[in-house]
């Protein structure tokens, strides 16, 4: 059985708590922190490991064992320093991926620079979308259309480069229906059973929400 991610979400305002209760409800292990002791005793009510620190410390950072998470979520667009200085030490003690939320174009632009793999605009991505993206194993973008469909863009796997779609029985072994294929910007709705896969596609499906875990 794969072992489940850890991650750990840094300011609980709306956007960490949701982001964080998401993943708690998911069944993930999540550290949630903020530096304002009322917040972290509010959300400790549903988040069962919340923590009052400052991660602009380097030595919180370690103390807190953040170098053994493997995605950590930077909700701190009010305080573009702060958030500077978060995503630097989590890429110095070695987390492999560190998502930021930030306030505008100007600070995407900074985050990224100083190691940030992405960064979210709040008003164009919930952060329980956010979190379903996460959950989601392979899934390069998710939407929900209801409680129980969704459409979701699948990266191509390794194992089905070289292989037709009819081959591949999608709709029989994950219960996905394809509606197009997107090589680049370029988006063809016109599918093809025929079509064989390769690295540089991705299929934008519909998708029973519930099984979505079997593609993990």
């Amino acid at each position: 059985m794969r072992k489940k991610n850890t991650y750990a979400v840094f300011g609980l305002g709306r956007y960490g708590v949701a982001v964080a209760r998401e993943l708690v409800e998911n069944g993930m292990e999540v550290i949630a922190v903020d530096s304002d002791q009322d917040i972290v005793n509010d959300a400790a009510a549903f988040l069962p490991i919340c923590k009052c620190a400052d991660v602009t410390d380097i030595e919180v950072i370690r103390r807190l064992g953040i170098a053994d998470i493997d995605t950590v979520i930077v909700c701190m667009a009010s305080n573009l320093e702060a958030g500077v200085m978060t995503v630097t030490l989590c890429k110095e003690v070695g987390v492999k991926t560190v998502i930021a939320k930030c306030a505008n174009e100007m600070h995407q632009k900074i985050l990224l620079r100083v190691g940030a793999d992405k960064v979210v605009f709040p008003e164009n991505e919930s952060g329980i979308r956010l979190a379903r993206n996460m959950l989601s194993s392979g899934f390069m973008d998710m939407l929900s259309l209801s409680k129980n469909v969704s459409i979701v863009e699948i990266e191509i796997r390794e194992e089905w480069i070289g292989k037709s779609i009819i081959d591949l029985n999608f709709r029989k072994k994950y219960g996905f229906n394809i509606v197009a294929i997107k090589v680049g910007e370029s988006v063809n709705v016109v599918v093809d059973p025929s079509t064989v896969l390769t690295a540089d596609m991705s299929l934008i499906v519909i998708a029973d929400t519930a099984k979505l875990s079997k593609m993990n």
